[in-house]
């Protein structure tokens, strides 16, 4: 009775998607064999919400749903689901809930004071541009992060950080160069897109009491190791940690946050993703998707499959 059964027009593809398929990530929270976590879709069966039959909605369902999103249909928790902003199509709704809504949490849980530096490793992808917009519009302005090629320095640049600020990730001397930046100082935050080496790049520029908000859960040794001594404030942030919270106020999370992503959409206080249309659905498609997110040949894109209406 608390669910709503809806017919899927798109699904967008996400790196967590083919580590689940390696068994690794979150693939033990699995219910379904379906791969797949956020959608945008029309309702088909209501049940008792107050959505009706034809509404257009998005949301990321995780493994909340009655199976993953490369599907026909699906069923979920009515508190999951939002309608659709005003003007977006399918594709590009798709697009937009795990990707903001882990911006957001990390926003909102990290308290960034007007004053405070940033070092944000990723800052180009998806997540990075939405979590750099949402300091931007808070008033934060010291802001470096790094970037790979020039279209995604570009894309950082219409977000309004100076290009001096943004810097080649494969660039010698990192820890330094992004010191420089920031006037010879540690960074007061440092928030971790990427994991692995750069993780240590993160450790390193942080300053002693600071805080380092870890969304890619690939640190290495040495940057814990580097964070203990500098006896920093480890923040997690994981996008399905209130649906695995079992609570209605975990589930209802997901909605209402989703609803206010719409908000800023439509105030134009954030931009969705750049979608990629992968195709129509098939195993063909996934399997195209899986093996641009796998090279990490997205460029801060989103990619996204279409289903028949």
């Amino acid at each position: 009775a608390d669910e709503i059964l809806v017919r899927i027009r798109a699904c967008a593809f996400n790196p967590i998607d083919f580590q689940m398929r390696r068994g690794l990530g979150e693939s033990k929270l699995l219910t379904s064999h379906i791969l797949g976590r956020e959608f945008a879709g029309i309702v088909e069966d209501a049940g008792n919400s107050s959505f009706n039959i034809g509404d257009a909605v998005y949301a990321y369902a995780g493994s909340l749903g009655s199976n993953g999103t490369y599907a026909t249909h699906i069923a979920l928790p009515k508190a999951l689901v939002a309608p659709i902003p005003v003007g977006f199509d399918f594709s590009q709704a798709a697009s937009i809930p795990m990707v903001s809504l882990t911006a957001l949490q990390c926003f909102e849980r990290l308290m960034v004071k007007q004053e405070d530096s940033v070092f944000v490793a990723g800052g180009a992808g998806g997540v990075g541009k939405v979590l750099i917009a949402l300091l931007k519009k808070s008033g934060v302005t010291k802001i470096v992060t790094t970037a790979g090629n020039k279209e995604s320095r570009n894309k950082l640049m219409d977000l309004g950080l100076p290009e001096d600020d943004i810097l080649d990730y494969r660039s010698p001397q990192l820890s330094g160069r992004l010191m420089d930046s920031n006037g010879g100082k540690y960074f007061d935050y440092a928030v971790d897109i990427v994991g692995g080496s750069m993780s240590e790049i993160c450790s390193a520029v942080l300053k002693t009491f600071g805080v380092y908000a870890d969304l890619a859960a690939l640190t290495t040794e040495d940057c814990r190791n580097q964070l203990f001594d500098k006896a920093a404030t480890v923040c997690n942030i994981a996008n399905y940690a209130m649906a695995a919270s079992g609570t209605q106020a975990g589930l209802s999370y997901y909605g209402e946050k989703l609803a206010y992503i719409s908000t800023l959409l439509r105030e134009r206080k954030i931009a969705p993703p750049e979608v990629i249309s992968m195709g129509e659905f098939s195993a063909a498609t996934v399997a195209r998707a899986h093996q641009i997110l796998e090279e990490n040949a997205a460029r801060g894109h989103k990619l996204v499959m279409s289903l028949p209406d």
